[in-house]
């Protein structure tokens, strides 16, 4: 293994987080607080050990899977640590699983928290906790792709670890380009979100905040009462849409970019994805109707929460838990389902359902035709072998973590329901479960072994399960 090349990416994500502080720091200036000089003392720490890692560049820079799994998860571990720093030393959190909780659900985009008063941070706080949202959402390795030469094409490897979806393919022939690419929609996507809030009559930090969760599809809000706060159909709707944007395979972008609109179209997966956004959204508009004074009503808040859920961003406008059965059980399977691969989405992603769906159509046709040779093909294109054995992994992999992340957090004598949601919620990366673990809810009740397990769980939801089980396989460390 080259461990010198990890040790420089580590590096550089430590600079980049001391750059990205620079934001709670002016928002600490701006509103005169006092708990901003953390965000410095850490900047300062962060820096300097970057700098360090940083100061010469590594003979070998090649580097294949192995290490490109292994400096992903080992990035992500970094960057909540140094990033849960000014929560924890601030006293603002005051116990240390908290304060990691709190910024490893920031950084994967879950939203989930054990804050029961949101509003009681400082200003500093509350904006790095959403921003950690937007540098987690398109993945800061992405990042650091965008504005670094590293080492040729072997920086895919970094590209497929930290990528959400079952396969990630370079837009042009450089890595360095795709990712510049990738991050040039994702901010021009945020900026104009932003400033329709603002044209809302959101404020400034309101909407900034909100921008950076919907972008991220994180969902953490600045208000206890999550976006029922700002009473406007408008605002609401803005974000309904925009979660539903995030949502969608940012290639779709690429390809309306390029002029190739046909294209875009033909997305299999973009298709399934809306479809099933608006067929659940038609049910539950249905089956909620009698809770609401209008059937528009019943119609915005089915289409946020649905929206919210299979984006996995977990923001609220009302409390869903109370809904009837139906509309909880639709709610609970599009946790599972996710958004589209190559999107700021968690889940399993609507790409993995639709090749699984085939492969069992295909499986059930060559029960019946035994001689007959069907291949399983998506937008057109033949799927390869390797592509679904790899998601039949993925999935057994999957089952195996949630099965046993329930059964360890089942120790704190919390009802089913909470449990299975919590699970599900944070593994997922979607925020808010059902129970105890609502929307008008938090995780604060949890012991710290529930919670470091729930850590784990949106650690590995969020970096697709494979780099941080190579963390603890033994071959991995092996030279």
């Amino acid at each position: 293994m080259n461990k010198k090349i990890i040790f420089y990416l580590l590096g550089w994500i430590m600079n980049m987080e001391a750059i990205f502080k620079l934001l709670p720091c002016a928002v600490a200036v701006i509103y005169r607080e006092s708990s901003g000089i953390w965000f410095l003392a850490v900047m300062a720490v962060c820096g300097s050990a970057g700098l360090f890692l940083t100061r010469r560049k590594p003979d070998n820079m090649v580097f294949f899977a192995k290490e490109g799994f292994v400096s992903v998860a080992l990035s992500w571990i970094v960057l909540s640590f140094f990033g849960s720093l000014p929560f924890y030393l601030s006293r603002e959190i005051p116990r240390f699983e908290d304060a990691m909780f709190e910024v490893i659900s920031g950084f994967t985009t879950t939203g989930a928290s054990i804050l029961p008063d949101v509003e009681s941070l400082s200003h500093c706080m509350l904006i790095w906790r959403s921003f950690t949202h937007w540098i987690g959402g398109m993945g800061v390795l992405v990042f650091i792709l965008a504005v670094l030469p590293l080492a040729g094409g072997y920086n895919m490897y970094l590209m497929k670890a930290e990528s959400p979806g079952p396969s990630v393919g370079k837009l042009v022939p450089k890595v360095k380009s795709t990712a510049k690419i990738l991050y040039g929609i994702y901010f021009f996507m945020t900026v104009v979100e932003i400033l329709l809030l603002l044209a809302g009559g959101m404020p400034l930090f309101d909407s900034l905040a909100t921008g950076f969760g919907t972008a991220g599809t994180g969902g953490f809000g600045i208000k206890n009462s999550s976006i029922a706060y700002y009473d406007s159909y408008y605002l609401q709707g803005v974000i309904t849409v925009f979660m539903i944007l995030f949502g969608i395979n940012f290639n779709v972008y690429y390809l309306f970019l390029v002029h190739h609109p046909k294209d875009a179209l033909r997305c299999e997966e973009a298709r399934v994805y809306l479809g099933i956004i608006g067929v659940t959204v038609l049910l539950i508009t249905l089956n909620i109707r009698g809770s609401f004074t209008s059937l528009f009503a019943a119609f915005h808040h089915a289409a946020f929460q649905v929206a919210s859920i299979i984006t996995t961003t977990g923001f609220s406008t009302v409390d869903f838990d109370k809904w009837p059965e139906f509309s909880k059980g639709l709610l609970v399977v599009l946790m599972f389902i996710g958004a589209c691969a190559g999107s700021t989405g968690g889940g399993i992603k609507v790409s993995r359902v639709i090749i699984l769906l085939k492969t069992v159509k295909k499986e059930l046709f060559s029960l019946l035709h035994p001689r007959s040779v069907k291949v399983l093909k998506i937008e057109g294109k033949p799927v390869e072998h390797q592509v679904i054995r790899s998601i039949n992994t993925f999935l057994v992999a999957y089952l195996v973590i949630f099965i046993f992340s329930t059964i360890l957090v089942s120790l704190d004598n919390f009802d089913f329901t909470t449990n299975f949601t919590a699970v599900a919620a944070t593994f997922n990366n979607i925020g808010p479960g059902l129970g105890a673990v609502g929307p008008t809810g938090n995780f604060s009740g949890f012991s710290a072994l529930s919670k470091w397990v729930m850590m784990f769980d949106m650690l590995a939801g969020r970096l697709e399960v494979f780099p941080m089980l190579f963390l603890f396989a033994p071959s991995t460390w092996k030279k």
